[in-house]
């Protein structure tokens, strides 16, 4: 059973916030305003940022986000998270997600580079994707191994984070060494059975719009375009993804089978389905979520393992060689 803590806030956020997600859209630029009076907490709700956090603001060659590091794991040869935020494409920034990209740096011992790229309706389908890929492309040209790379992302940023998987691999450039993905939005043509059995037990989003904000994004593409909605697309070659989801959100089905599509391509997929949880719960561990904790800690273990074994297969080949 959930924590009391997770039970008080799914009961909050059905009142503040999933009243909200079932009023159907007027047009495009009030869907946008008002999902972005839902989904970006006032400042005041925001956490504030320890003394120990680092923040580093980035906007050179197109690419804007911003460093986040712990500063205590300074020093370390530290492995690069390039994390992508959700809001459905057109809400939230790396802004408000500090509280989670602080919590994952100081857990895993990561530098967090949260990329900043375009929101629609403003910029629809590609600018996200593109945005995605230069944001990769310029970690590699400053340096940064692909090995030592792990890329996340949650809802929209847990489908973007896929799409870019794909898209590095068809552009050839060098895949990181794994994946984690929160609630992942991987079908924009929202065909998932879970977004009609789930939309009473979900706390926070709402089936009976998921297309309408969809449309936001894709405009006049397909959905099922798969830098789109990558449960569509050929996943063959990908590299070991982490997924966590809940039993009670409507993107369930979104998670599972893009998870078992993913493991049919020949993909190592580690499928997490938690009991009770709101969407995406790690990125609220500003809220005090036990839960939060204790997969922003699993998910800290994930990174280790996989980047350092990434890391010993490279030593082993340049000895070999």
């Amino acid at each position: 059973m959930p924590s009391w803590q997770t039970r008080l806030f799914s009961a909050v956020a059905r009142l503040l916030i999933k009243r909200g997600t079932r009023k159907p859209m007027v047009n495009e630029a009030e869907g946008a305003k008002r999902a972005r009076r839902l989904f970006e907490p006032p400042e005041f709700l925001r956490p504030s940022m320890p003394a120990e956090v680092k923040i580093e603001p980035v906007n050179e060659g197109g690419v804007r986000g911003e460093w986040v590091e712990w500063l205590s794991n300074r020093g370390a040869a530290q492995q690069v998270v390039y994390y992508l935020h959700g809001g459905g494409y057109v809400a939230c920034s790396p802004v408000t997600y500090r509280g989670f990209t602080s919590s994952l740096s100081r857990a895993a011992g990561v530098r967090v580079f949260a990329l900043d790229y375009r929101r629609a309706p403003e910029h629809k389908f590609p600018a996200a994707i593109e945005d995605a890929v230069s944001g990769y492309r310029s970690l590699l040209e400053k340096g940064e191994e692909p090995g030592r790379i792990v890329i996340g992302g949650d809802s929209a940023g847990g489908g973007l984070a896929a799409a870019l998987l794909i898209a590095l691999r068809d552009r050839g450039l060098p895949p990181p060494s794994a994946a984690f993905l929160l609630s992942p939005w991987t079908d924009l043509a929202a065909t998932g059975a879970s977004l009609v059995t789930n939309e009473a037990t979900d706390p926070i989003l709402s089936g009976k719009t998921a297309a309408a904000i969809a449309s936001l994004y894709h405009g006049y593409a397909s959905p099922r375009e798969p830098l789109i909605s990558p449960l569509y697309g050929d996943l063959i070659g990908l590299p070991p993804m982490l997924i966590y989801v809940s039993d009670t959100e409507i993107l369930l089905d979104d998670a599972v089978r893009f998870a078992a599509r993913a493991k049919r391509h020949g993909v190592k997929v580690e499928l997490r389905i938690e009991n009770g949880l709101p969407h995406v719960w790690p990125i609220f561990i500003g809220f005090g979520l036990p839960e939060a904790r204790q997969t922003i800690s699993e998910i800290a273990e994930f990174i280790r393992q996989h980047a350092s074994s990434r890391q010993s297969k490279g030593v082993a080949k340049r000895s070999a060689a």
